[in-house]
């Protein structure tokens, strides 16, 4: 059931009972632009954050059958630096276990955040979002607030790089812990590779997917709190077609 649409600035907000009609309705509005894209150009290229917050929506979209997948190019938002491609913990495995596999994309382009070289690598995908400019960016909000890895005390709105190194702070390492993506926050890598906030917000539209008690006050701060890197996620409330879901839990303030 639907418990609230509101606006705040220029971000349309929904909040639902449960996370599968948050991720439903997500799903829905994303298939909609990517189809409405499609009907004006040959292909569209797209970003898709790698998280237990996005199972919900990346499900239901996996399965709409309306969708040409074979004209859709995918990218992904961020990467632990260090890890194998295949690594079961990397962004990547997540990636292709629930949208990469599962539906034939043109193509598919990882971060290969093993590279022998990151600054190297950081320009390579850099290039390649360059080449590709995208439409359609589907993230989460971490409990931070953060933007794919762009922690508060890393984030740039003004960041005049599109791909990065970053050392990630204890609140987002411990985020993977709480989210049963790794057994102890030593576990966890120390750095990443992320796209940059203008990377993500040079989008034309942008889907954000946030459930889970555990980004309730996340979720206040990006809608209630002046705009600012010490809350990245609020950045969306600039942009003038970003939607962002929640359930009941993470939205409660909300309500």
């Amino acid at each position: 059931m639907l418990l609230k649409e509101a606006t705040k600035d220029q971000l349309k907000y929904f909040v639902f009972s449960t996370r599968k009609e948050m991720g439903k309705k997500a799903a829905a509005d994303i298939a909609a632009k990517m189809i409405e894209l499609l009907e004006q150009k040959k292909e569209i290229n797209m970003i898709f954050a790698a998280a237990p917050s996005q199972n919900e929506m990346l499900e239901s979209l996996t399965e709409n059958k309306q969708i040409p997948w074979q004209r859709v190019n995918a990218f992904h938002m961020d990467e632990y630096l260090g890890l194998p491609h295949a690594h079961p913990q990397s962004f990547s495995t997540y990636l292709k276990q629930a949208v990469f596999d599962k539906v034939p994309f043109r193509s598919v382009q990882y971060i290969r955040a093993d590279a022998a070289d990151p600054q190297q690598e950081c320009e390579r995908y850099a290039a390649l979002l360059k080449a590709y400019p995208t439409d359609i960016v589907c993230l989460g909000i971490g409990e931070n607030g953060h933007i794919a890895f762009n922690d508060p005390w890393v984030a740039d709105f003004e960041d005049k790089q599109l791909v990065k190194i970053v050392t990630l702070d204890d609140v987002c390492r411990m985020q993977q812990v709480n989210d049963g993506c790794f057994a102890s926050i030593e576990e966890v890598p120390k750095t990443a590779l992320t796209l940059t906030i203008p990377a993500l917000t040079s989008a034309k539209f942008m889907f954000c997917t946030v459930p889970a008690e555990t980004k309730r006050k996340a979720v206040n701060r990006t809608i209630n709190q002046d705009i600012s890197e010490d809350c990245p996620a609020s950045i969306l409330r600039r942009h003038p077609h970003a939607v962002l879901y929640c359930d009941a839990q993470s939205g409660q303030d909300l309500l």
